[in-house]
């Protein structure tokens, strides 16, 4: 049994039909997601905040996991697979992976403004201003806002730097700190890159497979169950 560890971006959702923050050109309703996104759009309008949550939250429950999605799940039969992702849908979970680091945050949660350790499930309905937590806080959506720290890094470079095999998807290496995890993939003796395109060169000693998720990752994934 190897270890694998899989880093995924929006790429590989984007392949269910959701899209990514560049899309549009990163608007929604002519509002920057840059700006809807962080603790100053928080303060200053909590409400436009939620709606545009609520509504990313629906679309991401509306969508499917797509064959790349379904292929990683298929390798916890055989192996020890770990998915690092910074997407905030729960689209591996919903293929049947049931180790998933979330670096970005989940839709599909909610938590306290008072206590960041107080999380709880949306149960896909909409946040609205007056929904309390139990200490009597605001919720707010369990999402990394630009100008916080991402969630659980320190558990993902453990895990990649005990990697056997690394698989990154769907992301193009814009994003950091997500993007420096690929350094700490030292022992991993097959480092594979599945994406259309990349910022910058490929890094070092990564095979380069350029195309879509729901076509590369299934044949790994095959060559990589044998």
């Amino acid at each position: 049994m190897a270890k694998i560890v899989v880093i995924s971006g929006a790429g590989i959702s984007a392949e269910s039909g959701l899209k990514t923050f560049r899309d549009d050109d990163g608007l929604w309703r002519n509002h920057s997601f840059y700006d809807l996104a962080s603790p100053q759009a928080w303060e200053k309008q909590p409400e436009l905040v939620l709606e545009f949550y609520n509504e990313r939250r629906q679309l991401a429950l509306a969508a499917q996991p797509n064959p790349a999605h379904l292929a990683l799940a298929e390798l916890e039969s055989h192996h020890d697979v770990v998915i690092v992702t910074q997407n905030v849908d729960d689209l591996h979970e919903r293929a049947g992976s049931s180790q998933v680091i979330h670096l970005h945050g989940e839709l599909a949660k909610v938590r306290s403004t008072s206590d960041s350790t107080l999380i709880y499930s949306a149960n896909g309905n909409p946040t609205q201003i007056g929904d309390l937590c139990e200490l009597g806080s605001q919720l707010r959506p369990h999402i990394v806002w630009f100008g916080e720290r991402v969630m659980d890094f320190d558990i993902a470079i453990q895990e990649v730097s005990r990697a056997d095999k690394v698989m990154v998807v769907g992301t193009s290496l814009a994003v950091y700190p997500a993007a420096s995890l690929l350094d700490f993939a030292k022992q991993a003796d097959e480092k594979i890159l599945v994406t259309k395109d990349i910022d910058g060169e490929p890094p070092e000693s990564f095979q380069w497979l350029k195309g879509k998720a729901a076509h590369w990752v299934p044949k790994i994934a095959s060559r990589w169950l044998l």
